[in-house]
C-alpha cells in the first residue's frame, strides 16, 4: 500500500518505521513546527527502542520517504491508499489543511487514519473534507506506551477500530495485517465510541490508581501495611491488579492530557464532571506526599539539609518529565532549602531544559551512588530496573540519617530495616530494630 503519515507525535514516527518496514511504502511528512532535523535528535525519540533504528532503515532502503520543511502538492504528488493522521491534540488546524491538500489530487478510493486524540465527533468533520464518496475516515486510537512503543505496534494486543464502513475495514486490516495474524485483535464499533472509548479507558486506569493511593493514606493514617490491602483486592477476580499500584502519583504527556480532555467532553455536554475532577485532585495531592513524608520525619527542620533523589521520568523507558511528580517535590524541597542531589539514567536533559541551572541542584550522570554522596535521604521517585536491588550497606554508610523514602513501594520494609535504615513508602512503613 502507498502511505502518507502526518504528524511529530511518537505515534506517527513509530506508525512510519512499522508500515514501511513490512513493505508498504511510506511518505511522512512530520508537522512543521517539529521536523525530523529536530525530532532525530530528541530524546524521547532517540530513547524509544528501535523506532529511530527502523526509520534510518526505511529511509535508506527506499521504502521511508522524509519530508523536511514540510510538504506541498509537488511532493505529495500521486495515489494514497491510506491517510494516517497521528497529530497533536491542538494540531486540528493542521490536520484539516493536510486532508485538505491530499484529497485536493486524490481520485482513487481512500481511507483516513485518525490516529490522534482529537475531541469525540471530529472524524467525522475531518471526513467532511474529502472530496468523494469512496474516500472515508476511520478511527485507530493511539494506544501506544512510551518506552515500549514498537512492541505495542507490532505485538499488539488489540486494536480500537471507530468504522462504519466494511470497506475501509477490510483496508485498515489489510494495511495493519502483518501486525495482526489474529482476526479477534479487531474491535470494531462507531467512530465516536471510539474515541469516547479510548478517553474513557485512560479515565479509568487513573481513577484505580488515584483511588488506591486514597487507600495507601488511609492506610498510613490507621498503621495498616498497604501491601496487604493491595493484595487482597487484586485477588478479588471483579477487581484484578493491574494498575493498583499506590504511589507518588502520575504524570506524562498523554495520561494526564486525556484526563483532562475526557473532563472537557463531559463539561461540553452540560456534565460537570466531579469524580474526574477529584482523580486529577488526588493525583495532584499526592505528588507532595513524599514531601510531607520528609518534613513529617524531621519535624519541619529542612533548611540546609541534602536529598538524594533517584528517578526524574515519569515512569521508567523514557526522557520524558511531561507532569512527572519529581517537578512538584523539586520545588517543594526548593522552597524549604534543601540540596537535591538528582540521579535519572535517561531524563537529566529534560530535568536542565525546565529547571535550569538552579543553585539548589546537582545532577548526577554516573552511578546512582554519586547522587547520595553528603546526602541526609534517598527518595525514590522512579522505578528504573537500576534502582531496585541497591547495595544497603553501602546505602547505610552514605545517608547521614539512614532514612529511604519509597515512591514506589518498590522494597522490602523489613528487609530495608534490617539493615539498618528507616524506611517510609506509600502506606508502608519499617523501622530499625
Amino acid at each position: 500500500m502507498r502511505i502518507v503519515v502526518h504528524g511529530s507525535e511518537l505515534a506517527a514516527a513509530t506508525a512510519a518505521a512499522a508500515l514501511s518496514s513490512v513493505g508498504h511504502q511510506v511518505d511522512w511528512w512530520p508537522h512543521p513546527d517539529a521536523p525530523w532535523s529536530q525530532l532525530s535528535r530528541a530524546e524521547w525519540l532517540t530513547g524509544e527502542p528501535g523506532v529511530v533504528e527502523q526509520i534510518d532503515a526505511g529511509h535508506r532502503s527506499g521504502a521511508l520517504r522524509l519530508f523536511e520543511n514540510g510538504a506541498g502538492a509537488a511532493e505529495l504528488s500521486g495515489e494514497y491508499d491510506i491517510a494516517w493522521l497521528a497529530l497533536a491534540p491542538d494540531q486540528r488546524d493542521a490536520a484539516e489543511h493536510f486532508i485538505e491538500l491530499v484529497a485536493g489530487q486524490q481520485s482513487s478510493p481512500l481511507v483516513l487514519v485518525n490516529n490522534s486524540t482529537f475531541p469525540v465527533g471530529h472524524t467525522e468533520s475531518l471526513e467532511s473534507l474529502l472530496r468523494h464518496a469512496s474516500q472515508v475516515a476511520v478511527v485507530l486510537p493511539d494506544m501506544l506506551e512510551e518506552g515500549r512503543a514498537w512492541q505495542a505496534f507490532t505485538r499488539p494486543t488489540r486494536w480500537l477500530l471507530g468504522c462504519e464502513d466494511d470497506w475501509a475495514e477490510d483496508q485498515v486490516r489489510e494495511l495493519l495485517r502483518a501486525f495482526n495474524r489474529r482476526a479477534e485483535l479487531f474491535q470494531r464499533m462507531p467512530r465516536r465510541a471510539a474515541e469516547l472509548t479510548k478517553l474513557a479507558i485512560n479515565g479509568m486506569l487513573a481513577t484505580r490508581i488515584s483511588y488506591m493511593n486514597e487507600v495507601a493514606g488511609l492506610s498510613d493514617s490507621l498503621g495498616v501495611d498497604v501491601e496487604y490491602v493491595r493484595q487482597g483486592m487484586g485477588a478479588d477476580t471483579r477487581i484484578g491488579y493491574e494498575y493498583l499500584y499506590p504511589g507518588c502519583g502520575f504524570g506524562g504527556p498523554n495520561f494526564s492530557r486525556d484526563l483532562m480532555r475526557l473532563a472537557d467532553v463531559q463539561l461540553a455536554t452540560g456534565r460537570e464532571s466531579q469524580l474526574l475532577e477529584q482523580v486529577l485532585d488526588i493525583n495532584e495531592n499526592k505528588k507532595e506526599t513524599l514531601f510531607r513524608k520528609l518534613w513529617s520525619h524531621f519535624h519541619g527542620q529542612l533548611e540546609n539539609r541534602t536529598v538524594a533523589i533517584w528517578g526524574a521520568a515519569f515512569k521508567p523507558g523514557t526522557t520524558r518529565i511531561d507532569h512527572a511528580p519529581v517537578l512538584t517535590l523539586l520545588r517543594a524541597l526548593w522552597a524549604q532549602g534543601v540540596h537535591v542531589r538528582l540521579h535519572d539514567p535517561a531524563a537529566l536533559p529534560a530535568v536542565r531544559k525546565e529547571v535550569g541551572n538552579h543553585p539548589l541542584l546537582t545532577l548526577c550522570e554516573g552511578a546512582p551512588y554519586e547522587a547520595c554522596e553528603g546526602a541526609d535521604a534517598l527518595i525514590l521517585v522512579t522505578e528504573w530496573k537500576c534502582y531496585w536491588n541497591p547495595d544497603w550497606r553501602r546505602l547505610g554508610n552514605m545517608l547521614q540519617e539512614r532514612l529511604i523514602l519509597d515512591g514506589r513501594n518498590i522494597y522490602d520494609p523489613a528487609y530495608v530495616a534490617a539493615r539498618g535504615l528507616t524506611y517510609r513508602g506509600i502506606g508502608r512503613r519499617a523501622d530499625p530494630a
